[in-house]
């Protein structure tokens, strides 16, 4: 097969790679605490000419490599919700919960109680504070959570507040090393926890995505349109190798 075709080829199974990033931002658009990724691509330097007219940096052929992806873990807008269940981390921090079998981490906070009174995620999975799984008793009224994470309830006829836990709040590192697990949950991979004092709770409220949906409309429309360009490009370079062939083929022996 011609260099040209292969570069092309190249080219395009990148830009099929970055699709499938672009479409799972869009996808997660409205995914609470959703951090999107981005493609990563290279130059990839192969010496394929062997034409002996092809001297030098001439004999290298520059093909395009897909590097992988990087994650963007930047905040994303805070929506007010009112529900004193609902929380958001204003920082760089993770709640915590007991998942799979293990402790896994997530940006949303969007919290209920199960039947037994624990505080869960939408999927059933524990919020673990400071000493383990938050439990709220029957009678308890009028959460409060305050900005270091510690919960506060009234219970039944009491005056003063009883405490129910603290949202333990994970650092890490590095919080691009950690593994996404799909769910809105991630696993801490090769990050190292590190203590955190300037991470806050703001009860009340969500995290949305980060995704600028704009943005990624607009990169997937770029990507379609490269994506038909090379193809027009290959086929013309296809039709212009049967000419050669063709012309070459009527020349008299």
């Amino acid at each position: 097969m011609q260099n040209a075709l292969l570069i092309g080829l190249s080219r395009q199974m990148t830009l099929e790679r970055q699709m499938d990033v672009i479409a799972n931002n869009v996808a997660n658009a409205n995914t609470n605490g959703f951090k999107a990724d981005h493609s990563l691509f290279e130059e990839f330097l192969n010496s394929n000419a062997r034409e002996d007219n092809f001297v030098g940096a001439d004999r290298r052929v520059s093909y395009v490599q897909d590097r992988g992806t990087y994650r963007d873990i930047g905040q994303g807008p805070m929506e007010a919700t009112s529900n004193p269940l609902d929380m958001a981390i204003d920082g760089n921090a993770y709640f915590a919960v007991q998942a799979n079998g293990g402790e896994m981490f997530t940006r949303d906070g969007k919290f209920l109680l199960n039947s037994t009174g624990q505080l869960v995620t939408p999927s059933g999975n524990l919020v673990l504070g400071t000493g383990g799984p938050i439990t709220f008793q029957p009678t308890d009224h009028d959460i409060n959570v305050a900005p270091d994470g510690t919960i506060t309830v009234l219970e039944g006829t009491a005056k003063t507040d009883s405490i129910r836990g603290k949202i333990r709040m994970a650092s890490f590192d590095d919080p691009t090393k950690l593994t996404k697990l799909g769910a809105n949950l991630y696993s801490a991979g090769s990050a190292t926890q590190q203590p955190d004092a300037k991470s806050t709770v703001r009860q009340g409220y969500l995290e949305k995505s980060n995704v600028n949906s704009v943005g990624e409309m607009t990169r997937m429309v770029e990507v379609m349109r490269s994506y038909t360009a090379i193809a027009n490009l290959l086929q013309q370079q296809s039709d212009l190798h049967k000419s050669a062939i063709e012309k070459l083929a009527d020349v008299p022996a």
